[in-house]
């Protein structure tokens, strides 16, 4: 898909709004309808026309699974149409059952995102309303502000003071100021100065612009799809893939080694084959992809009820795995309900001409919205009808200041607001409480002092100055220079009750806050001992800024709060913490947040957050509220400890009756399971496993970030897989030596063992603890007894004997329920020395 218009950037906008066959008040609602019918949606990768179908395909997938069906089939010609055929319906039916389950998850987890839809304002029927991005159409004219994503690539109608973070497109560190105007065909990306680009978002300003290019078709489109851009790998997908390298190793060896051994014994080799292929889909936890998908649906369900809603289903895990979260202080640990304490003179004295200058400044500015000018207007309105505004310098996050000039009369006034330190570097002098004006450098001790004094006190401070410049009707940041400092904003914002409770609370579950802020140290040192911290260790921004990698590196695990920090330097200390071996979640709303977000092994936001942060976002909390985040990471961690637990029954009792199986097969002189019970007991043990997302969870597992351990699975596996296999040749024995069965009775006592004890003993390694002292969840349970009912009934029924299952004596079936409780008496009993000696 290419651009409507190519080159836009190059095209007047009346010419353009001819080609898009638009007008600057946008499309009807049904002319987008039809657009949106013609185009799809706004989405780099649009959603496939037979979703379902491919999902369903996906279930065959694995290359085992495909030989199988493959070698079923060769048999259906060669004279075994009966056993080929029961061989592929169970594939399909265990292909269904995943299907039907990950089905299920995809819709749950569709229905989490459409509540945190990215929205933006548009022009429809001439009337400005918000829609989600993923409806926007070309033709469209959007309005933009500060904070808005850009929905697509577009050209400007109309802007005002607007800058834009193209970072993502050009590597441009800073905002770029963007305008109306026609610009050469042959500009790079850099210097289309007319244009808006999907990817990027808007710092500060306003416009409004005519959408172009969607999706595919944007700047961003294009480059994500050369570059096949995928999102980075999380701790958990690296653990997943680990552990199917495992796996992928030890089926191979066993399954080549057993074929080889049957082949060199002259049996015959399609049935060997089968066999081997058959083990193979034994030993693979092919519902794993399912079971995964059913964990992380069920888990995201479980969050959303706490208002934790997740974007991105593997960052469930990452957030049971944290052990570090990194915040910013206001709204957070404080009330975020920002109030101006006090307009204060030099001389720290209550002054209304202070006060005045700040309201025209926050009255007249048009850039984000943000909580320190929303107080300003709240505190006290002021009648500024005489003043007209003439023009703005927005805020930077470089400049950390922001400059409004407006009119009365003749005099032409520059009032600017900002950071203290920042807004006293462009004053050459400071007006005293007597109206007279002083050298800057004579007043800067006493400034400083009473700027630490209301830091002491945690309040936030900025400085407000002013300038007549004369007959200018336009401002530059060149005009920030030779200011008269006129004094203190004050501003409380009070930390949040409980707040020390919470806090307490998520050190009881392993996670150590710090506070990332760029507020003065004195203020974030204020508030942190009142939530808690009781010696807080501190490192501010320049400090950081003098520091090496490899000095950061050392020291950051010990800081508890990162103060006066530049918004660049945030996503240099999550990277320092995530390379001293953290799982780290960063929580951010604003518009200098999405860099971190990125950067995070879990990106948390707020749903009032600015659209670029919950973009960025892994998790968007309902509220902005630590006390929400802590059940999250309980809901996080009970998900985690239930895609283990399959994992660890997959790698147990599934691999110990495999390999029992096939050291059986070189010894005996007929196959132990023919292929289809073999895929039958795989299809029966794997029914009470899906249940598993809905199982409750010990305390203890709850309690500390736990993440993949290949070591631990590998010890696991060996030690539980070899008791399996012990008493799998107990069963052997029982059944040849003492039993005298035959070949169909050794097969259906066998059979009966391996699916009942497999189900079994789900109920005991599903917990660190005694089984009689953990409780199952109600369907795991349910499933289990059921399971083992069925299996215990199928030889008598009429299936049985489709799959070569024979009626067994009441001595056969005594014989194999002792050997089965004799086998959950020794796994409980190897569960507590392995785990008293084997720390996970």
């Amino acid at each position: 898909m290419v651009p409507l218009a190519p080159e836009f950037w190059s095209i007047p906008h009346a010419q353009l709004f001819q080609q898009l066959d638009t007008t600057s008040h946008g499309l009807t609602s049904n002319e987008a309808r039809r657009r949106r019918t013609l185009y799809g949606s706004n989405l780099q990768k649009p959603k496939r026309k037979w979703q379902l179908l491919f999902l369903l395909l996906a279930q065959f997938k694995s290359p085992i699974t495909l030989i199988l069906v493959f070698a079923a089939g060769l048999s259906f010609f060669l004279g075994g149409p009966a056993d080929a055929l029961i061989i592929l319906t169970i594939i399909f039916v265990s292909a269904v059952l995943g299907f039907w389950q990950e089905r299920g998850a995809v819709k749950a987890v569709e229905k989490l995102l459409a509540i945190v839809q990215i929205k933006t304002e548009v022009l429809r029927d001439g009337t400005p309303m918000e829609i989600p991005v993923e409806e926007i159409v070309p033709g469209d004219v959007v309005v933009l502000s500060a904070g808005g994503s850009i929905p697509g690539d577009c050209l400007i109608l109309e802007s005002r003071d607007l800058f834009v973070d193209e970072a993502t497109l050009t590597g441009e560190t800073y905002p770029v100021e963007k305008a109306v105007g026609v610009v050469a065909a042959d500009a790079p990306l850099g210097r289309r100065v007319n244009s808006l680009f999907m990817g990027t978002h808007v710092v500060s300003g306003s416009a409004t612009a005519v959408v172009v290019g969607i999706g595919a078709a944007t700047e961003f489109g294009q480059i994500s799809h050369r570059l096949k851009f995928r999102p980075p790998e999380t701790e958990f997908e690296r653990g997943v893939r680990r552990f199917g390298y495992l796996l992928l190793e030890v089926t191979l060896l066993l399954v080549i080694a057993i074929f080889a051994i049957n082949v060199y014994l002259a049996r015959p080799v399609l049935d060997s084959f089968l066999f081997s292929l058959a083990l193979a889909v034994g030993l693979t936890p092919q519902l794993l992809p399912a079971i995964i998908s059913i964990n992380l649906a069920h888990g995201a369900k479980c969050m959303a009820r706490q208002r934790v809603i997740v974007k991105r289903l593997a960052s469930i895990e990452n957030f049971g795995s944290m052990n570090v979260l990194c915040s910013d202080k206001t709204g957070t640990l404080t009330e975020g309900i920002v109030r101006l304490h006090a307009a204060l003179d030099v001389e720290g004295t209550a002054s209304d001409r202070v006060l005045f200058y700040a309201y025209l400044n926050a009255h007249f500015e048009t850039g984000f919205m943000n909580p320190l000018d929303e107080a300003i207007r709240a505190h006290r309105p002021l009648d500024v009808s005489a003043y007209q505004k003439l023009d703005e310098e927005p805020y930077d996050f470089v400049r950390k200041r922001l400059s409004i000039l407006v009119s009365k009369g003749d005099q032409h006034l520059m009032v600017t607001k900002g950071a203290l330190q920042s807004v006293l570097d462009v004053c050459t002098s400071a007006e005293t409480s007597l109206g007279t004006n002083v050298e800057i450098a004579a007043m800067q001790e006493k400034i400083h002092q009473r700027l630490k004094e209301f830091s002491r006190q945690g309040f936030r401070t900025l400085g407000i100055a002013y300038r007549d410049v004369g007959t200018t009707m336009r401002i530059s940041k060149d005009h920030e220079s030779g200011m008269t400092f006129v004094g203190f904003l004050v501003f409380s914002d009070p930390p949040k009750q409980g707040m020390v409770e919470t806090i307490h609370h998520l050190k009881s579950l392993g996670v150590s806050l710090k506070l990332i802020t760029g507020d003065n140290h004195l203020v974030a040192a204020h508030i942190s001992q009142r939530v808690g911290f009781a010696s807080p260790r501190l490192l501010t921004g320049p400090d950081l800024h003098n520091m090496s990698d490899e000095a950061l590196l050392k020291r950051v695990n010990e800081v508890d709060i990162f103060a006066e920090v530049e918004p660049n330097q945030k996503d240099r200390i999550i990277l320092a913490l995530r390379k001293s071996g953290n799982v780290v979640g960063y929580m951010g709303d604003g518009i200098n947040d999405a860099s971190a977000l990125h950067a995070a092994d879990v990106g948390i936001s707020v749903d009032s957050a600015v659209d670029v942060a919950k973009e960025a976002a892994d998790i968007v909390l309902m509220e902005k509220d630590l006390g929400v985040l802590v059940q999250g990471v309980r809901e996080g961690r009970t998900t985690f400890a239930n895609t283990l637990k399959y994992v660890f029954m997959a790698t147990s009792a599934n691999f110990g009756n495999m390999f029992s199986m096939a050291g059986a097969s070189l010894f005996l002189p007929f196959l132990p399971l023919l292929p289809k019970q073999i895929l039958l007991t795989n299809l029966m043990t794997d029914i009470p496993e899906m249940t598993i997302a809905t199982d409750s969870v010990d305390s203890e597992l709850i309690h500390q970030p736990r993440r993949w351990n290949i070591a631990f699975i590998r010890k696991f596996m060996l030690t539980f897989g070899f008791i399996s296999s012990v008493f799998d040749y107990l069963t052997f024995g029982a059944l040849l030596f003492i039993l005298h069965a035959t070949t169909e009775q050794f097969r259906t006592g066998w059979f009966l063992e391996s699916v009942i004890s497999a189900s079994v003993i789900v109920l005991v390694i599903r917990s660190r603890r005694p089984f009689f002292k953990s409780k199952p969840g109600k369907y795991l349970l349910l499933a289990t007894l059921l399971i083992a009912g069925v299996t215990a009934a199928f030889p008598f029924s009429p299936l049985g004997g489709v799959f070569g299952l024979v009626p067994l004596q009441m001595t056969f079936l005594v014989a194999l329920g002792v050997i089965v409780l004799l086998y959950v008496v020794a796994a409980e009993l190897t569960k507590k020395a392995f785990y008293e000696r084997v720390a996970f």
